[in-house]
């Protein structure tokens, strides 16, 4: 018990908004036929998050500080880019998430709504001041919101098993799948979160690393990240039985929102929208503690969190002032975080695979060669959304 902790606050960002949006709009449009993508995302997320928990329990270090201490000047820079656009993407979909919750909640104009986020982040990201711990306890509480209103929302939706069950078994990447499979996978398999599981074991690493230690965090890792699946596949399914069973268009996740209340009653769309809201303000504090990981490792320059949260909110208030389509928004920079995704798992499978560094604790070939048909259909799938994207046909 202990030791739990690391993945559940990681776990926050496999159910932030940018799940949202891309599970909606699964849903709404194709029904259950996505929810394979959601299962195998969440098998390779258990894999690569146990990974790079491991690399912090024996190396004493992040993955980014790994990288620079390991890697050449220009790779470390290289990687350095890809990753803060990554946390950018991430903050930009988590921190408009939580706008939207509170717009949707109290009836905020969105623009205000986004300046109250800001506050209510800096406030729980002050708890930091009081350990990861303290941090820990808000975000868990948050999730438990999540978890309680989807379990609510199912309820009320009754969708069918038999379409649930082929959905988890059949794969399908026709007609359009295409790009919304790959920005779920993009926002199920989060590069920044791989950054920040290294970091987070920091606090609970023993004087010396050990076998039980690390299975204690991959037991984390289960628990933690298939509570998370099990909540987007709640979205997913609440969608699908809601929206595609009654040929319901939705185009937005304030649509999303109003849709729900004549469909299965005033409270369901309440639940949506306080859940909408914890997954925003939570999702958003783990990203902010993860974009100074990033900076820290790569290039050993610390920044306040609190700087680093004002420096971030302003894509996400440009968007908002615009007036752009939020659901685009968010579903467009779910994409762009599997793009990131390479650039974060290459190197830290050749890391967890270096028996130099990982001494007897170096990944056996067999976990090596998992790790790398992860990259390679994460590789595969952008490749095709790039053939698909210059017009070629699947």
């Amino acid at each position: 018990m202990p030791y739990l902790g690391p993945a559940f606050l990681v776990s926050v960002g496999y159910m932030d908004p940018g799940n949202w949006a891309t599970d909606i709009e699964g849903g709404a449009r194709f029904g259950y036929t996505l929810l394979w993508v959601l299962l195998l995302s969440n098998a390779m997320a258990i894999l690569l998050q146990a990974l790079s928990a491991k690399l912090g329990i024996v190396t004493g270090k992040s993955l980014p500080e790994n990288c620079r201490d390991r890697f050449r000047p220009w790779l470390n820079y290289s990687l350095w880019v890809a990753a803060e656009g990554s946390a950018l993407a991430t903050d930009l979909a988590e921190f408009l998430g939580a706008a939207l919750g509170f717009h949707i909640l109290f009836g905020i104009p969105l623009f205000q709504a986004a300046l109250l986020t800001g506050v209510v982040v800096f406030a729980l990201l002050a708890l930091e001041r009081f350990g990861y711990r303290a941090v820990e306890y808000a975000i868990i509480s948050l999730v438990a919101v999540i978890g309680f209103a989807y379990l609510y929302e199912l309820l009320l939706a009754k969708p069918a098993l038999g379409g649930i069950a082929r959905g988890l078994v059949t794969p399908d990447i026709s007609d359009g799948r295409l790009y919304l499979a790959i920005g779920m996978l993009g926002a199920t398999v989060m590069p920044h979160n791989i950054y920040l599981h290294s970091a987070l074991v920091q606090a609970r690493r023993p004087l010396l690393a050990s076998r039980r230690h690390i299975r204690s965090q991959v037991a984390d890792c289960v628990v933690a990240l298939n509570l998370a699946f099990f909540v987007n596949a709640a979205i997913l399914i609440m969608s699908a039985a809601t929206f595609f069973e009654r040929g319901v268009v939705v185009t937005s996740i304030e649509q999303a929102h109003e849709t729900l209340a004549p469909l299965l009653g005033g409270y369901s769309a309440v639940a949506f929208a306080i859940a909408l809201l914890a997954s925003g303000l939570s999702s958003s504090t783990t990203a902010t503690l993860a974009g100074q990981v990033i900076l820290q490792g790569f290039l050993h320059v610390r920044m306040s969190l609190f700087l680093r949260r004002l420096i971030t909110m302003i894509p996400a208030l440009v968007v908002i002032y615009l007036e752009v389509d939020s659901l685009k928004i968010l579903v467009l920079s779910q994409v762009c975080l599997s793009f990131g995704l390479p650039f974060a798992i290459i190197p830290l499978i050749w890391l967890t695979k270096n028996g130099a560094l990982m001494g007897s604790f170096a990944n056996r070939r067999r976990t090596t060669a998992l790790a790398a048909v992860v990259a390679a259909i994460i590789l595969l799938l952008n490749g095709l959304l790039v053939y698909q994207a210059l017009g070629g046909e699947l």
